[in-house]
């Protein structure tokens, strides 16, 4: 009964699996074949990826954008980190009535759609393109100011920090550490896979982030990877294969990231304390 039991789980476990990873089998083998392959749904690779790819960069300028979503992602995961971090270690060390007040608002702030938010966020960027133009529109500051940080974010520190061994900050003070200095000096290092799950988190988040880019970035050698991939849809006859070639292309940093940092994930996401 037990063997019957484990073999119904890991048949489970199988299909899943095969689900999960189809969509990205039919991608990478989709990228190999002609538009008309992949339509008429043919499932064996091919030999066209050269071909998709010489298309792709002849439609699109294919590397400023990905240098443009490399340094949004980048910019907003290290400000992402820094700040979060910074509130949710001040909100769990340095807990009071008037902080719990103050988290619980932030977390409130969880429950408003971006959707209600861009037309605010675009008039006052608007105002600030004719005084400040470097945060302005069509700017990557304007990209990055109002989504380096969430309130997701400083929820999921403070909640790791709740592990954190205290001794270590008395240790720190009796030491001579200034506040600052206990978190730079013991409290980072001592975090870093929770650093680490985040920087995943909000990289990813960061790179595909698709919505709020189309309306801020109004020139195309601003524009960054998914709005160029989303375009390339756009037309009247799109070529299906060039399109999967440039999903693949924008997908490898992401799945880089994640596969040489997927230790840290998980131990970052089950709130472990190194």
């Amino acid at each position: 009964m037990r063997k019957l039991k484990r073999t119904g789980i890991y048949l489970f476990l199988v299909v899943v699996a095969i689900v999960s990873i189809f969509p990205f089998l039919w991608m990478i083998i989709s990228s190999t074949n002609l538009s008309v392959d992949v339509t008429q749904g043919r499932m064996l690779p091919g030999s066209h990826f050269i071909d998709n790819f010489n298309k792709l960069t002849d439609s699109i300028n294919l590397l400023p954008s990905m240098w443009n979503s490399l340094k949004i992602a980048l910019s907003t995961t290290i400000l992402a980190l820094l700040v979060a971090s910074l509130a949710g270690y001040g909100f769990e060390i340095y807990r009071s009535k008037a902080k719990d007040i103050v988290f619980n608002v932030l977390l409130l702030s969880m429950m408003i759609p971006f959707a209600a938010l861009m037309v605010p966020l675009y008039q006052m960027f608007s105002k600030l393109s004719g005084t400040v133009p470097i945060i302005g529109i069509n700017t990557i500051a304007a990209v990055i100011l109002p989504t380096f940080t969430t309130a997701f974010l400083i929820f999921f520190f403070r909640q790791n920090t709740k592990m954190f061994p205290r001794e270590l900050l008395e240790a720190g003070r009796m030491d001579g550490l200034s506040e600052l200095g206990l978190f730079f000096r013991v409290y980072m290092p001592t975090m870093k896979t929770t650093y680490s799950a985040g920087a995943i988190i909000t990289f990813m988040s960061s790179w595909n982030n698709y919505l709020w880019p189309l309306i801020v970035l109004q020139t195309p050698e601003k524009r960054t990877i998914p709005l160029l991939v989303s375009n390339l849809g756009s037309s009247y006859s799109p070529d299906f294969g060039m399109i999967m070639t440039a999903i693949v292309i924008s997908t490898i940093p992401t799945a880089l990231v994640f596969f040489l940092m997927q230790k840290q994930f998980v131990a970052g996401m089950v709130g472990s304390v190194k």
